[in-house]
């Protein structure tokens, strides 16, 4: 069975969907029978993919189609044609602004969340009337629809109202070799030596989005926290400047304990797991998410957690994580101060933590995945 997988949407490696793509690549080349995989990647982000050059075709795509109108124009006009070229039976689009119209082949495509339908001012009104709009239309096209959570596939099926019969749920997974625990004190090493994180810090893990990651609600937690207690605790802010970041930035330097705020941009994947083992504490207090890897990856290091439950994280942290309502300030302050002070919680979350993580599985992932492309792709009926 030949398929194709579009990477055109990963944004040089540094989104939550290109983990996705990466880790399936993966999984499903070792499943039992793979499929005939082809990739489509961006000449850039080739290198990215050296793990999987050998058993994988990548089809090159000209940077001149990254730009996001050109990427669609490409993703609707060019890649269909493509797969006709290639013979392909299904191609799967990772990415519900990117889905296809056209059917050259079986259609496949995963849906991460329905944030435009949640979080006003998520993106400009152009993309929120693509996201609202455009892509009903389009998921209404695919054989197979894939949701990464519950949450996802109900809000799915509330606002595309795709039929059961084309709507699967299907967990995201988490890379267990890479994240699980190890020693703390070689990881504080490792990161006071990197980032000079050598004092306890909370740590929040997202791309630097505003309004949509929450950032300006928990500066100004974190900066109540350490009013009233005169803690040493640090905040550390991984990730890449996105959308509204700037609003980020004034709010950590408007703070005024700002000499406590660290940007640590974005986190290359080697030592992102050294750096869960080293966090005092992991804080995720999103918005709204369709899965949310951070505090699970954060679990599966021995990391405890204080969690939003906004979109899926509800489902997805179940009661491992300190949960907070995200728009609450003082709840958020409350959290942090707990997880500073009580080493019994902070020690109870960590153990809860590490059996949850085990329910998210890769492996898992890629043998129902692989057997939608069975049962969508023409060839295999």
């Amino acid at each position: 069975m030949k398929v194709g997988l579009s990477a055109g949407m990963i944004q040089g490696g540094k989104s939550g969907v290109a983990q996705y793509v990466f880790a399936l690549t993966r999984a499903l080349l070792v499943q039992p029978n793979p499929p005939d995989l082809t990739l489509f990647v961006f000449a850039a982000d080739v290198p990215l993919f050296e793990f999987a050059k050998k058993r994988v075709t990548l089809d090159v795509v000209p940077e001149k189609f990254r730009p996001a109108i050109q990427n669609i124009l490409w993703h609707q006009t060019r890649l269909p044609a493509r797969c006709r070229e290639l013979g392909l039976d299904v191609i799967h689009v990772p990415s519900y602004r990117r889905m296809l119209w056209r059917k050259p082949c079986a259609l496949v495509s995963t849906i991460h969340d329905l944030a435009p339908f949640h979080v006003r001012g998520k993106y400009d009104p152009a993309r929120m009337f693509y996201g609202r709009v455009v892509a009903r239309a389009l998921a209404r096209r695919q054989d197979g629809v894939i949701a990464i959570s519950q949450n996802t596939a109900n809000d799915i099926t509330r606002f595309f109202g795709i039929p059961s019969e084309r709507l699967h749920l299907i967990h995201n997974g988490i890379d267990h070799d890479r994240f699980q625990p190890g020693d703390p004190e070689a990881a504080r090493h490792q990161v006071s030596r990197r980032w000079n994180l050598n004092k306890p810090f909370f740590l929040y893990v997202s791309r630097l989005e505003h309004p949509a990651k929450n950032h300006v609600r928990l500066i100004e937690a974190f900066t109540r926290f350490k009013r009233e207690t005169g803690s040493d605790w640090l905040l550390a802010l991984g990730g890449s400047d996105w959308h509204g970041a700037e609003a980020i930035y004034e709010s950590a330097r408007a703070s005024e304990v700002n000499d406590s705020i660290r940007f640590l941009g974005f986190v290359p994947d080697d030592v992102l797991p050294d750096l869960y083992r080293a966090a005092g504490t992991m804080v995720y207090p999103s918005l709204f998410e369709g899965f949310g890897f951070p505090p699970i990856e954060a679990m599966a290091c021995g990391c405890p957690v204080i969690s939003s439950t906004s979109g899926s994280l509800a489902e997805v942290v179940a009661e491992a994580a300190e949960r907070i309502e995200p728009e609450d300030i003082t709840a958020i302050q409350t959290a942090l101060n707990r997880l500073a002070t009580d080493p019994a919680r902070g020690d109870q979350l960590r153990r809860a933590g590490l059996l949850n993580a085990r329910r998210f599985n890769w492996s898992d992932n890629a043998r129902q995945v692989l057997d939608l492309y069975r049962r969508v792709a023409p060839s295999q009926k």
